[in-house]
Parts: C-alpha cells; sequence; structure tokens
C-alpha cells in the first residue's frame, strides 16, 4: 500500500504537468477517488488469487496520493 501512495503522488504531479485545462473539483474529485476505489474494492471482493488482492490493495492506496498533490497544489495556487 506504501508504494500505491507513492505512485499516487507521482500520478497527481504527472497528471498537472501533462494536463492544463479547467475541470470541475467534484468532478476531479470523483475521477481521482472513486475510480481507482471502486476497481481495487471489486478487485479484492473478487480476487480468486493473492497477486489480485495485492493489486486491488495497490489501487486503493493510489487513490490518497494521488488526491492529495491535487489538493495541495490547488491550496498552493490560490484556489
Amino acid at each position: 500500500m506504501l508504494i500505491g501512495s507513492a505512485v499516487g503522488l507521482l500520478a497527481g504531479v504527472a497528471s498537472v504537468a501533462l494536463f492544463h485545462g479547467r475541470v470541475r473539483p467534484d468532478v476531479a474529485i470523483a475521477l481521482v477517488v472513486g475510480i481507482p476505489s471502486v476497481i481495487g474494492v471489486v478487485a479484492i471482493l473478487l480476487s480468486g488469487r493473492r497477486w489480485v488482492t495485492m493489486l486491488g490493495a495497490f489501487l486503493l492506496a493510489l487513490a490518497p496520493g494521488w488526491l492529495g498533490v491535487l489538493v495541495a497544489l490547488r491550496v498552493v495556487s490560490g484556489g
């Protein structure tokens, strides 16, 4: 899960560096938190193998790191 959080931080920085368009905050939160969380929970619940459970935990840990970067950048930019 620690690796998932670190990858989430890197994904947040990369998404801000690559995408400069305007996105509503509620849409950004839904995309950043909702999609990885739903996929991760489904993977954990339906896993029959250990690596699928690990992948689900990784995806669940991805969301908070990514959201943390987006929130920090929003605060720093004065918005």
